[in-house]
């Protein structure tokens, strides 16, 4: 690695783009899920971390993880996707119904409970309470990825401009 790495439990998710950033391989990588599951026993989450986007994209790069888009597929159609990621939806229809058959359609992609997975949503919130659902299913690996795909909204009631993986200029397509 190029430099020691020096971070918390307490450390920003800023700090976290600066492990995986600036160091090289997949140590940071690890490192960085770790500080992120030692930031989720402090905040008490309910699931295992939450990482950045650009921490997500460097591990499912380096294959330590796997992207789950659990947005709708009318989302993923018309908002755009991640290239090669998972879905199974979370909240399905433009009525956004919880899915009934979430965890065992997680399950039957992910295959094996142990597998770090990292949840994509449109800001954040649906993939938290998604990751919530699946460590309450026995999954042990389950991130929630900041500001989902496009963000908070700003004050023009608009998202993109505040963070989420299209802000940071991560892959992704439309139809």
């Amino acid at each position: 690695m190029s430099e020691s790495i020096q971070l918390t439990p307490n450390s920003s998710l800023q700090e976290f783009d600066h492990i995986v950033s600036h160091n090289v391989g997949q140590e940071a990588e690890q490192h960085a899920l770790e500080l992120a599951r030692q930031q989720a026993q402090t905040q008490q989450l309910p699931f295992a971390g939450t990482v950045t986007p650009i921490a997500a994209w460097r591990l499912v790069q380096d294959g330590l993880a796997t992207l789950v888009d659990v947005r709708t597929a009318e989302e993923r159609k018309f908002v755009g996707l991640v290239p090669e990621s998972l879905h199974v939806a979370w909240m399905t229809g433009l009525s956004l119904n919880r899915n009934p058959r979430f965890v065992k359609e997680f399950e039957n992609k992910l295959k094996d409970k142990n597998n770090v997975a990292l949840l994509l949503c449109r800001s954040g919130k649906r993939s938290a309470a998604a990751a919530e659902a699946l460590t309450n299913a026995g999954f042990t690996n389950i991130f929630n990825i900041d500001g989902g795909f496009e963000g908070e909204i700003n004050a023009e009631n608009q998202r993109g401009s505040l963070g989420g993986w299209r802000f940071h200029s991560l892959p992704w397509t439309q139809d």
